[in-house]
């Protein structure tokens, strides 16, 4: 049983009564846990810190999980989910709302000629807002958060003044700083914000995700998949590597291309063509390197499955003729 606790202040007060909405703390993790695989930290910091009634920043490469976690844990918890996709073009009035200039043509600026951004959408309904990407958001966007964060409210002209809901927290996920499009956050934003650290997932995770992706695949084939994928973020030509998603679209590419050639997804040729499908788009070469990313893809996959030669010998699967073009 819950232990009873006495809360103090009203924003205790008003967490302790959230809490108790939610139902049990294990019972949520159980439910999450059920959906995503690995993770068990993550899920329970950030179900610490949202029941603390905490601002959320996830920190890590792209394909661990993160929008994953963040929707299990929001239907676990029976609240909304508002998501927001983090790029350069997001500006105040795209994230907050803005009047639809019809109707204030007509009846002028009354509260009903408001449409309503993400932003105020969760604050109304009391929902998680979920920021994909929030690094890749300009400067003066990321402003209109602070007050939100830290008052929970927000203060729009000619409209007035919106109070967020119970329930109402912002969970941001970010890159690492300087991938591609990228930018620091500025420390008031950070300042408001606890930070979980998402990284790669090990090597059995991965292959528990593939499988679950492509049941019909052997498990040991998935293995050594996500060992291919694996050794993309450490190779010395590769500045860049695939996530899991790589290895689940190897996974589900060779089983439609076996169909339809006729043979096994686990066929050397196909396993090698579904690989450089999909990963010769994913990883991206390290400045100053010669080689295509195709030549590195079947490098590694060659290494990976030892694919024997048509003399018996251990030998290579070559890209396809046409697959040597360079990629940066």
């Amino acid at each position: 049983m819950m232990a009873m606790t006495t809360c103090a202040t009203e924003k205790t007060s008003v967490a302790c009564s959230f809490i108790a909405e939610m139902g049990l703390p294990e019972n949520i993790l159980s439910a999450v846990q059920e959906q995503v695989v690995g993770r068990h930290r993550e899920i329970e910091l950030t179900l610490a810190a949202l029941t603390a009634r905490r601002h959320i920043v996830l920190e890590g490469p792209p394909g661990t999980g993160k929008s994953t976690l963040l929707r299990a844990i929001a239907e676990a918890m029976h609240v909304g989910f508002v998501f927001v996709e983090g790029n350069a073009e997001l500006t105040p009035a795209r994230l907050a709302g803005t009047f639809d200039p019809a109707r204030v043509l007509n009846d002028g600026y009354k509260p009903d000629a408001f449409l309503d951004g993400p932003l105020v959408e969760a604050m109304r309904a009391g929902s998680l807002l979920y920021i994909e990407e929030i690094n890749r958001i300009p400067e003066e966007t990321l402003n209109v958060l602070i007050t939100v964060m830290s008052e929970g409210e927000i203060t729009i002209p000619r409209l007035g003044r919106i109070l967020a809901a119970p329930g109402f927290q912002m969970i941001a996920a970010m890159n690492p700083f300087d991938t591609v499009g990228t930018a620091r956050i500025s420390s008031a934003v950070y300042d408001r914000m606890c930070r979980i650290a998402v990284a790669y997932q090990s090597a059995d995770e991965e292959t528990d995700i593939v499988h679950r992706a492509s049941p019909s695949s052997n498990m040991h084939w998935c293995s050594q998949v996500v060992n291919v994928v694996r050794q993309t973020r450490e190779h010395s030509d590769l500045r860049v590597g695939s996530s899991v998603r790589g290895a689940i679209d190897t996974a589900l590419v060779a089983q439609s291309l076996g169909e339809l050639r006729g043979l096994n997804a686990q066929d050397a040729l196909v396993g090698l063509d579904a690989a450089l499908t999909s990963l010769s788009g994913r990883v991206k070469l390290r400045e100053g390197v010669a080689r295509s990313v195709e030549e590195v893809v079947a490098e590694i996959w060659n290494t990976v499955f030892a694919v024997p030669s048509e003399t018996g010998d251990v030998g290579k699967v070559t890209a396809p003729t046409g697959a040597t073009n360079s990629h940066s």
